[in-house]
């Protein structure tokens, strides 16, 4: 499968075809996806898109579940970090 171009917090970064931006988040460096109210770092925990923790801004969409959402040429990802 070819590579996609994606940018995480303004950083442009190659990706395989048919993943999903929490990977991307990952490839990218970054442990956490956002930060929880009390100013706690969170990411991927489950997967399956069941527990909501590795929300983050997906082409300015707020609270996407990165671990549900594919990869697409040019998407811009955002993070709490």
């Amino acid at each position: 499968m070819p590579d996609i171009r994606v940018s995480v917090n303004g950083r442009e970064l190659a990706v395989p075809s048919g993943s999903v931006a929490a990977i991307a988040i990952a490839l990218a460096g970054y442990s956490a996806s956002r930060r929880s109210i009390s100013g706690e770092p969170r990411g991927p925990l489950c997967g399956m898109g069941i527990c909501f923790e590795c929300r983050a801004t997906i082409n300015g969409i707020p609270h996407v579940r990165t671990c549900q959402y594919v990869c697409e040429p040019g998407m811009e990802i955002q993070t709490g970090e």
